[in-house]
C-alpha cells in the first residue's frame, strides 16, 4: 500500500496551520521556485526549504522518501528530453524543481486533512460563484484528484511488484499497458458510482 498523499495525525506547527495558509503558502513556494530557481546551484536553498518543513511536521525520512518514489520514472524521460534538447544543466533544474514541487505539495496533503482542505478551496472561490465558477464543482475535482494519485501509484507498485514475482524484466511497454488499463477500470468504476449518487446532475 502506498503512503503517497495519505494524512499523517501530528501537533507541529505546519499540522495547526489552517488549510487556506497552507494551500497559499504552497502556491507561493512553486511560484518562487518556477521564477527563480535558474542554475543548479540554486537548488540547493530550495531544498533546504523543503526538508526544513518536512523536520518540523516531523515526517519520517521513510515516508518522505515515499513521496517522490512514483513521480522517479516521469523525471527520468523528462531528464532525458531536457539533456538532448536543451543540455544538463537546464536537464538538472527542471527535473530538480519538479522533484521538490512534488516533495511541497506532498508536505501539505500529509499536514493537512482532507476534508479541511476542500472546505478551504470553497472558501477560497466563493467570491468567484458570480463569475460562473461553482467551488463545490472544484473541491470535488480537488478530492477525486488527491484520491486518484495515490491510487494511481499503488496500481504501478502493483503491476511492477507482479512483474518481478514472475520473472519478468523491465519493459515500459508492460508496465504503461495494465497500468492504463487498471486507471481506466477505476475511473469507469468511479465515474459510475458518482452519476449512482447523482452528482453534477
Amino acid at each position: 500500500m502506498t503512503t503517497l498523499g495519505l494524512y499523517r495525525s501530528g501537533d507541529s506547527v505546519l499540522h495547526r496551520m489552517s488549510a487556506a495558509t497552507k494551500l497559499a503558502g504552497l502556491v507561493v513556494v512553486l511560484i518562487a521556485m518556477t521564477v527563480a530557481v535558474r542554475a543548479p546551484w540554486q537548488l540547493v536553498p530550495a531544498a533546504a526549504v523543503v526538508v526544513c518543513g518536512y523536520a518540523v511536521a516531523r515526517v519520517p525520512v521513510r515516508v518522505a522518501l515515499s513521496q517522490l518514489r512514483p513521480v522517479l520514472w516521469m523525471l527520468l524521460f523528462v531528464g532525458a528530453f531536457q539533456v538532448i534538447f536543451t543540455g544538463w544543466r537546464r536537464a538538472l533544474v527542471v527535473c530538480g524543481v519538479l522533484l521538490l514541487s512534488v516533495a511541497a505539495a506532498a508536505l501539505v496533503t500529509l499536514t493537512t486533512r482532507v476534508l479541511d482542505m476542500l472546505d478551504a478551496v470553497q472558501s477560497l472561490l466563493a467570491p468567484l460563484r458570480r463569475f460562473g465558477v461553482n467551488p463545490d464543482r472544484v473541491a470535488l475535482v480537488l478530492a477525486m484528484t488527491l484520491r486518484c494519485v495515490p491510487l494511481l501509484a499503488g496500481l504501478v507498485s502493483d503491476v511492477t511488484e507482479a512483474r518481478k514475482a514472475r520473472g519478468l524484466g523491465f519493459s515500459l511497454r508492460a508496465l504503461a499497458v495494465p497500468v492504463m488499463i487498471g486507471a481506466l477500470r477505476t475511473a469507469d468504476a468511479m465515474g459510475e458510482a458518482l452519476a449512482a449518487r447523482g452528482v453534477d446532475d
